[in-house]
């Protein structure tokens, strides 16, 4: 299992987000995104999973990173 966070260009794509994972039985959580990763809307969603998950990306995710260490992210997915 790896730790990924997903940053938003809106919450509503954020929480449609969020639920889109729990309805896989991924372990999610909202939360107020790392100003170090974006600042579109404000919030991020944090989730652990054995993939990063694309599918249960609404269309306005902005960034997948997977959380390396304290305050270390690798930049995986970039919607263009």
């Amino acid at each position: 299992m790896k730790d990924y966070v997903a940053t938003f260009h809106t919450h509503l794509s954020a929480l449609l987000t969020y639920r889109a994972l729990q309805e896989k039985g991924i372990e999610a959580r909202m939360m107020p995104v790392f100003r170090k990763l974006s600042s579109s809307c404000g919030t991020c969603v944090v989730y652990r999973s054995t993939d990063i998950c694309l599918s249960c990306m609404d269309e306005d995710v902005e960034r997948v990173y997977q959380i390396i260490g304290e305050d270390s992210y690798s930049l995986l997915y970039e919607n263009e």
